[in-house]
């Protein structure tokens, strides 16, 4: 099956991305100079050289014969509740990234990625592209988490619980539906 107009250039634009993020990530690679930030991004580069791969077959092929190797749930590592938040400041005559900008940077680029894919996913015609997508999105989201951990643990993400006050108030205003039986009954 053909791909739709909307698709192919849902898939260009999502290819451009695809570039960048390679290029980039290979930049940070080799800027990096915290073990565990290099490593995150030596882990991630192969799931985004398959996914820029994928999108290459769906381009010429308009089919694809692989399935995204979607990374499982990174569990949970501190969260940097406690630290305080290192301040930082844009440099416009940077020359290079420290470990931070590279993290943000990286993190940036992985949320974009996900819009794109979640928005692409939910336009898609063809239910092979569509599953693509959607596999897709669940990457960056992981990677992204990954990434967040990291920031928040060095205390370059600002991270803060809820108050008590506030999730009162979100209690106090849903309420669950008690009658699961009645609904969509004619």
């Amino acid at each position: 099956m053909a791909l739709m107009a909307h698709e192919a250039c849902d898939l260009n634009e999502l290819l451009m991305s695809c570039v960048n993020s390679i290029n980039c990530m290979g930049m940070f690679m080799n800027q990096a100079t915290d073990p565990e930030l290099k490593g995150m991004l030596q882990k991630h580069m192969a799931a985004h050289i398959q996914d820029y791969n994928m999108k290459v077959e769906w381009a010429n092929k308009q089919s694809c014969a692989q399935k995204l190797q979607v990374p499982a749930m990174p569990g949970k590592t501190a969260d940097g509740q406690n630290k305080t938040p290192s301040a930082v400041t844009p440099n416009p005559n940077a020359t290079s990234f420290d470990d931070r900008a590279i993290a943000t940077s990286y993190l940036l680029t992985l949320k974009r990625a996900g819009r794109d894919y979640a928005w692409s996913a939910m336009e898609a015609t063809d239910p092979q592209l569509r599953t693509f997508l959607e596999d897709a999105f669940m990457m960056c989201c992981r990677h992204a988490y990954e990434v967040w951990q990291w920031l928040a643990k060095k205390g370059y993400y600002p991270v803060e619980q809820a108050s008590t006050t506030y999730l009162q108030k979100l209690s106090q205003t849903y309420q669950p539906v008690r009658e699961m039986a009645t609904v969509g009954a004619h």
